[in-house]
């Protein structure tokens, strides 16, 4: 069976749920896949809803719509309300504990909690918590190599901000152990 996974990631604009979505994209590009990636905007740019959905696959892609996630990642309360139900059975969700409260609702994921907000805040700055988030995200659920992700966010990231690196890649990091924890626990 050929590659396909999907990823839906939500929150409030200025989370970084598109920098999250793209850094996924471009790492699947960087591994050879056919990619697509969709963003969505609420009203308002920062502090209205955003999210992307990202397809990655060995095969051309029919559609870029992620209409059921392989990964859900939620940053918001109100992303969780409504793209839950959107999360394939054995999918992974992971999302900031910090923002987020989830009742363990659904038996049939696997729930990867971590509070992204206090680790950013911890390493230096709260706009990382989607780095912390997307560490947890390839831990979690393998849908791109570790490696290549960490490239991506060299070329992506430190080359923009090449200052903010060494803070990223620590995010990435603590994002990738606290998501190990939470899945022996």
């Amino acid at each position: 069976m050929s590659f396909f996974k999907t990823l839906l990631a939500a929150g409030f604009g200025g989370q970084g749920v598109m920098v999250l979505g793209q850094l996924v994209a471009y790492t699947g590009i960087e591994e050879g896949r056919h990619v697509t990636w969709i963003p969505s905007y609420g009203p308002e740019m920062r502090g209205g809803t955003a999210n992307c959905g990202v397809v990655l696959s060995d095969e051309e892609i029919g559609s870029p719509v992620v209409d059921k996630a392989d990964v859900l990642v939620v940053m918001n309360q109100p992303s969780l309300s409504k793209f839950i139900g959107r999360l394939k059975p054995g999918g992974v969700l992971v999302y900031n504990s910090d923002l987020v409260e989830y009742d363990n609702a659904r038996t049939d994921i696997k729930p990867v909690a971590l509070p992204a907000s206090a680790i950013a805040e911890e390493l230096g700055s709260d706009k990382i918590a989607n780095v912390v988030i997307l560490g947890a995200v390839v831990e979690s659920s393998g849908i791109v190599s570790d490696e290549v992700c960490i490239e991506t966010i060299k070329e992506k990231l430190g080359k923009k901000k090449p200052q903010f690196l060494p803070m990223n890649l620590g995010a990435y990091e603590k994002g990738k152990e606290v998501a190990r924890a939470c899945l022996k626990a």
